[in-house]
């Protein structure tokens, strides 16, 4: 009896053992993934219902002298789990040319903004897409009623385009019965962002379309993330990442008690405001260029050191620095004494012109507005606002809400949200640290050497600093291999430098010069 129950037990653990082995890990976006893929490729989906009609139409737009003729789909893609039940309905604009011979090998951009909690609006209706919202020709706020134009600088003519809104922006809702919660998150939105990409792929068999990923702001932290969880988790390679006003790592923007580093990195982009705003004196007033190039220097070197030695600083080595900091900002000595040397970009703003009663932008800090510290306004700021958000959002939410229903003949009754509130956010991929998916993107570099990376930068962009960007891709360590696959632009503009119509020229010669060269050079391999 012993021994038939010992053999039983025997049978039992040597069963236990073999399944055990054959498990897969599963894996983790970031996970920095070695040797051949472990993550388990997705089970089919189960038979579901078919997702609802979109609405098709056709326009056309001229762009570089060329009429360039187009579909316009807008509907909803329906997202289900494994078990073909709706979690998510995502409103999507996809733009594809007309009379194309080959459409299946067209290159294809889906395009994203961030917030978290934008919708693809500003994007969509202000650079890339075949409509404009019209704004004045320096990105100032005009007055309603708004309209919106066609835009002949698109990017239509070089590429198909895919504007998304996740969960709960734009026209995009969790599904009934589904908590949206679960989308309002760094995880949670990227895998029904990846799941969008593989499903419009496949239905609309692009598998051998150049494929290429556009994100603004936290859009940016989108695209690099999906750049990495693409391959891992579809095996879908991109061709290229496009980066408008970039955020990867958030420990380089975060105002936070012992986080030192925002300081010296947003310290050029003060310059630049200053100097715009005529608070500059003396020889580094000059020119926008002189002015930031002492910026960088001063905060690569002597400030930086001087805030690592935190209370240690000399006092005569930090009135040299104290002295150099308001010189550099426009702001008075005794303020940036007081501030210990350290200002956040809440306090600067309303700061530097505050003996005239106005506040700067923060997503374009050329834009002035009236400083109003009363009552209940943003981010439980007394009456502070952005000037330069309230500038662009009545003119885009008015533009889409009237295009959708009378250009694209989307029927719906819903709001269209160009911003909503989505917190609380949930910023983790690791825990105990700061967000950072230039991690993701070099991973991404690595296994997809072809891939090329643009970032485009504005110098008045305090959301998103152009030294920050440059500071976190001088710090990712590329292999010499695939470093030179990353090209930077700059435009005297801010974070959404399209609104600036000098700038938005510039960003569309810039896209079609890096896009055929990204092309051509993957042509050749």
């Amino acid at each position: 009896m012993k021994s038939l129950k010992h053999l039983l037990s025997t049978l039992v653990l040597a069963a236990t053992v073999v399944a055990t082995a054959q498990e897969e890990p599963k894996d983790k976006p970031g996970a920095d993934r070695k040797g051949p893929p472990e993550a388990a490729k997705p089970a089919p989906a189960a038979p579901a219902e078919k997702d609802p009609a979109p609405s098709v139409t056709e326009g056309e737009v001229t762009i570089g002298g060329k009429v360039i003729r187009y579909k316009a789909t807008a509907g909803y893609l329906v997202q289900r789990d494994e078990k073909g039940a709706a979690k998510a309905n995502i409103f999507y604009v996809a733009y594809t040319k007309a009379d194309e011979k080959d459409p299946a090998r067209r290159p294809v951009t889906f395009s994203f903004n961030g917030g978290p909690g934008a919708a693809s609006v500003w994007l969509h209706l202000g650079g890339l897409g075949p409509k404009r919202a019209v704004m004045t020709d320096t990105g100032g706020p005009v007055s309603a009623p708004y309209r919106y134009e066609d835009n002949a600088f698109s990017w239509l003519d070089e590429t198909d385009l895919v504007f998304m809104d996740p969960v709960s922006s734009g026209f995009s809702r969790a599904a009934k019965d589904q908590d949206p919660k679960q989308f309002h998150g760094f995880t949670g939105d990227l895998e029904s962002l990846a799941d969008f990409i593989q499903v419009w792929t496949t239905r609309n068999s692009r598998w051998l379309s150049p494929k290429f990923l556009v994100g603004e702001s936290y859009g940016t932290t989108r695209v690099t993330a999906l750049s990495e969880r693409l391959q891992q988790k579809y095996d879908l390679y991109v061709n290229g990442v496009m980066l408008v006003s970039s955020i990867l790592n958030f420990q380089t923007a975060r105002f936070a008690p012992g986080n030192d580093d925002p300081y010296p990195l947003f310290l050029p982009t003060y310059t630049a405001t200053a100097w715009y705003h005529k608070r500059l004196q003396g020889e580094w007033a000059k020119t926008l260029a002189g002015a930031l190039k002492r910026a960088e220097a001063f905060a690569a070197k002597d400030y930086t050191l001087a805030l690592l030695q935190g209370d240690a600083l000399p006092a005569v080595e930090r009135e040299r620095i104290a002295a150099e900091l308001a010189a550099l900002t426009g702001l008075s000595l005794d303020y940036v004494k007081k501030q210990n040397l350290r200002v956040s970009i809440g306090e600067f703003i309303r700061e530097l012109r505050r003996d005239e009663g106005v506040v700067v932008g923060r997503l374009d800090s050329s834009v002035a507005g009236i400083l109003d510290e009363s009552g209940d306004g943003e981010g439980g700021r007394g009456g502070f606002f952005d000037p330069s958000m309230e500038a662009i959002r009545g003119p885009y939410a008015a533009a889409m809400s009237d295009y959708a229903r009378n250009v694209l003949k989307f029927e719906t009754d819903l709001p269209y949200g160009v911003l909503v509130n989505v917190q609380p956010w949930s910023y983790k991929n690791v825990e105990n640290t700061y967000l950072d998916t230039s991690v993701m993107l070099k991973n991404a570099m690595v296994r997809n050497p072809a891939m090329k990376v643009w970032v485009a930068n504005g110098y008045y962009d305090l959301a998103t600093p152009y030294y920050a960007t440059d500071w976190t891709f001088r710090h990712m360590h590329l292999p010499e291999a695939v470093r030179k696959n990353v090209t930077m632009t700059y435009y005297e503009a801010g974070h959404m430098m399209y609104t600036h119509l000098d700038s938005l020229k510039k960003l569309k010669a810039d896209f079609s010069q890096w896009f055929r060269a990204t092309l051509a050079s993957q042509q050749q391999r």
